[in-house]
């Protein structure tokens, strides 16, 4: 017993809580490593869900706008609209990946992430002036340069300071802060919408000035307010930054890729897991936009006049947020997420089949399966982010991984914009159609993920991949989940 306790080296006393050290494995009291996870939670969630609603909510406000008179004020036409909502992703696609790269190369993210956000607020103040079209398209493809960097490296820096099975319910508060923004989009709108005419500005005007404003200032504290890499977190000690640093690392089997070559280009861009993230988040982000975008509209044509139809969209989001968090922490608490895929699947999927049937149903039938569309989709978001980002190790890897899944998955967002053409109202044939299409192809892509994992899994218990021990010291402590020692979850 006596060379037991030799074995440990003692690193730290805090009272009666010890951090210590075995065999090169650092040992953690589980009440110090409570505490810190409780730190680490009120330092970080709380700020990323309202960055989070203001990004949401500056991206989709001009849903509220357009019911409000957007269109006519700014002589805008037929698919015009759509047009708007487009050009916002090409770039906010083309960006993540590059922004994720560069946010690895900052000692202090908390910087970058805060420029951004007052960048893209003043853009949004910039739609409430503009004069024409030409002038909303603009604003519209700058902001969507400036968010690109956001929630992917809100991914990124959440999946250093947490264990794979912790992350979901930390993440499912970020999509809160999407759903939420989508509820109180609508009930400010509705109270915007009698400031018509205050100081000769439409109410429609009013949407984007304050809501820009209100992002601006939410900038300007997120540059202090979030936080930077465990390694250098301020509102750390350098004690609960060796605990953050280490569970995280024991959680991945202490593998990494925080070298760039040749040979890890080839890893992250050739792994098959990375792009059937693409297709789930691709097939269901479109009925989330599509909702966002859309909602108001969608509403207003079931009989309610437009301030009331802003009223009436906030029960949907409210909805959907709770089913958001249900979700997620059901996820984390049974360490699962495939089977919550589909479940939210074959909610979102009763709604699509009602509103393609809406003759043959009541109003408040029509109005009941919008929720069953949103809240299904809100389901399986979250799981999808996080399911991938649990299956990549490294921060090279998990930082590309996570923008390219949310990048190249926002082309749903194009299609969402593209989807409910005002020709085809009330019965959007291809907007329903194409949503319900794409929820089964997120579903078919999450099959063959868990497939391919559980398959990975059982080639690796089994010695398969044990050859790659072998290799170089300096390749084999680069292989990111390519080490054979990394277990994959579903």
């Amino acid at each position: 017993m006596a060379e037991k306790k030799a074995d440990v080296e003692m690193i730290h006393d805090m009272g009666e809580a010890t951090v210590g050290k075995k065999d090169g494995q650092i040992l953690i009291d589980p009440e110090l490593e409570k505490r810190v996870l409780r730190k680490v939670d009120w330092n970080l969630v709380p700020i990323f869900l309202v960055l989070q609603l203001c990004a949401f909510l500056d991206r989709i406000n001009i849903g509220n706008a357009r019911i409000q008179g957007l269109e006519k004020d700014l002589n805008m036409h037929g698919t015009d609209i759509n047009i708007a909502l487009f050009l916002f992703f090409i770039p906010y696609i083309l960006l993540e990946v590059p922004s994720n790269v560069l946010l690895k190369k900052l000692r202090r993210p908390s910087i970058f992430i805060g420029c951004i956000v007052i960048s893209w607020s003043i853009c949004v103040i910039g739609q409430g002036v503009t004069a024409s079209f030409a002038g909303l398209t603009v604003c519209r493809v700058l902001i969507g340069i400036f968010e690109a960097g956001l929630f992917p490296g809100q991914i990124y820096i959440m999946s250093m300071y947490y264990r794979r099975h912790e992350l979901q319910w930390r993440v499912a508060f970020l999509f809160c802060g999407c759903v939420i923004s989508g509820a109180f989009s609508g009930l400010l709108a509705y109270a915007i919408a009698h400031m018509e005419g205050v100081a000769g500005y439409a109410s429609w005007r009013w949407i984007f000035i304050l809501e820009g404003i209100g992002s601006v200032l939410i900038g300007v504290m997120a540059l202090w307010l979030v936080p930077d890499w465990p390694e250098n977190a301020r509102f750390l000690t350098e004690e609960e930054r060796l605990i953050v640093v280490q569970r995280v690392a024991t959680d991945r089997r202490d593998v990494s890729m925080n070298h760039w070559n040749k040979k890890t280009a080839i890893r992250v861009f050739t792994d098959a897991k990375i792009y059937l993230g693409v297709l789930m988040y691709l097939g269901t982000v479109t009925t989330s936009y599509a909702g966002a975008f859309f909602i108001p509209t969608i509403v207003k044509q079931l009989g309610w006049t437009a301030v009331k139809a802003q009223l009436m969209s906030i029960p949907i989001w409210t909805c959907a947020m709770l089913s958001t968090l249900t979700t997620c922490y059901l996820s984390d608490r049974l360490r699962h997420r495939y089977g919550f895929i589909v479940v939210g699947a074959c909610v979102s999927t009763l709604g699509y089949v009602i509103l393609l049937k809406m003759h043959s149903v009541a109003v408040g039938v029509r109005y009941f399966a919008i929720f069953f569309c949103f809240s299904g989709a809100f389901i399986v978001q979250p799981v999808t982010v996080v399911w991938l980002s649990n299956n990549v190790a490294g921060h090279y890897k998990a930082g590309i991984s996570s923008a390219m899944q949310i990048g190249l998955g926002n082309i749903g967002g194009i299609v969402a914009s593209l989807m409910f053409v005002s020709t085809q109202a009330p019965e959007y044939p291809l907007g329903y159609g194409l949503g319900l299409g794409l929820q089964w192809v997120c579903v078919v892509a999450a099959t063959i993920f868990f497939f391919l994992l559980r398959r990975e899994n059982k080639i690796r218990d089994n010695g398969g991949r044990d050859d790659r021990y072998n290799l170089p010291d300096a390749e084999r402590n680069n292989l990111g989940d390519d080490h054979p020692a990394f277990r994959f979850t579903y």
